[in-house]
Parts: C-alpha cells; sequence; structure tokens
C-alpha cells in the first residue's frame, strides 16, 4: 500500500519502509518500518524524504529526552527495572503512544548499586527523567534527587510506607517492616 500525503491515518498505520522515509512529527521508525504515531493526515516532504502527521484533533503528549515522568515498576531483574510510564510530570494530557521505560543499575543513583532490589520493587510508583527514546521503548533515569520512588507499599502487608530517618530506607507502621528503595525528594506519604 503506497501513502501519499494527505492520506488519513491511525496510530500504529506503516508509513513506509526506514529506507524510504526519516521520521518527522508524530511519526517514529519502529526498527523496519515508520509507523504513524496519531491520528491525522500524512505530510511528506520529498525533498527531504521527511514523513510526518499533522494530527486530527488536539496535540497528544509526546516525550522529549530531559521529560521527567511517572511510572510504576512492572518487573525487576538482574540489572534492570522495567516501568510502565503513565503521565508525564505537569502535563494532564495522554501520551501519544503508550511507553515502556527502562532503568538500569547505573542509571539508579550515583555511587554503588549492589542490588537492583535496594532500590525498586514491584508495584512501585517513580518519578524519572527520560535519557534516550527509541520509539515507545524509553530508557530513564533516577539520578537527581527528585528520582526515584514516589509511593511504596510493603512488599509483606501491602500497606503504605513512611520513610526512616535512614537515607533510603521505608517503613510500614502496619507490620514494622523496614525495606530499602531510592526515595524521591517528592515521596508522598
Amino acid at each position: 500500500m503506497k501513502i501519499n500525503s494527505g492520506d488519513f491515518v491511525m496510530p500504529g498505520d506503516v508509513l513506509g519502509v526506514s529506507e524510504q522515509f526519516l521520521p518527522d512529527e508524530w511519526t517514529y521508525d519502529d526498527g523496519n518500518c515508520i509507523k504513524a504515531a496519531v491520528f491525522g493526515n500524512v505530510s511528506i516532504d520529498n525533498k527531504s524524504k521527511m514523513i510526518s502527521i499533522i494530527p486530527k484533533s488536539g496535540i497528544p503528549t509526546l516525550l522529549k529526552i530531559g521529560d521527567t515522568v511517572y511510572g510504576q515498576v512492572s518487573d525487576v531483574r538482574g540489572q534492570r527495572a522495567m516501568i510502565d510510564v503513565q503521565q508525564m510530570k505537569n502535563c494532564d494530557r495522554q501520551f501519544a503512544l503508550s511507553y515502556m521505560g527502562a532503568i538500569h543499575i547505573s542509571q539508579v543513583k550515583n555511587g554503588y548499586l549492589e542490588k537492583l532490589y535496594d532500590a525498586f520493587r514491584i508495584g512501585d510508583i517513580i518519578e524519572a527523567k527520560v535519557t534516550r527514546i527509541m520509539g515507545d521503548n524509553l530508557d530513564l533515569n533516577t539520578m537527581d534527587k527528585e528520582g526515584g520512588i514516589i509511593k511504596a507499599m510493603c512488599t509483606k502487608c501491602r500497606a503504605f510506607m513512611k520513610p526512616t530517618n535512614k537515607k533510603d530506607e521505608l517503613y510500614c507502621e502496619v507490620c514494622n517492616r523496614r525495606e530499602k528503595r531510592k526515595i524521591s525528594s517528592n515521596y508522598d506519604y
């Protein structure tokens, strides 16, 4: 199927192959094909070989490097935590794409971290900065003081935990459990 300027497309529609076009506004390269990120009309610049979308309705949020996001930890394995990215900080609009983020152990905090499990647990809500974007996949970092856990539940009883006087430690008032985390300065308790 050949896509022409002016054609109406939906998110995920294939616009062309990576060798044919360079992605521009509201498009992304999934590794093989250039795809639409939003509902709208195709715009092709044949001179520069760029393809973009003119959104049909209000412009949805599309992330950039340096943006701060909120997400929920969905998996912690070895040296990488997987994050279901849910919202951009200071923005109420929905994302144009659903994003999945990853934080490598070296991007959690300054200094040495022996186990990633001492920083994040499944279900934790985090604040992180976007450091790299590859389509709908993000590399994230929590190295600044705002980066880290903003809400956490006890892994034993699932009650919300409070910070202690010790750095990177949370306390459960229900079962008296103490757990390590990379805590954000914006932790909500």
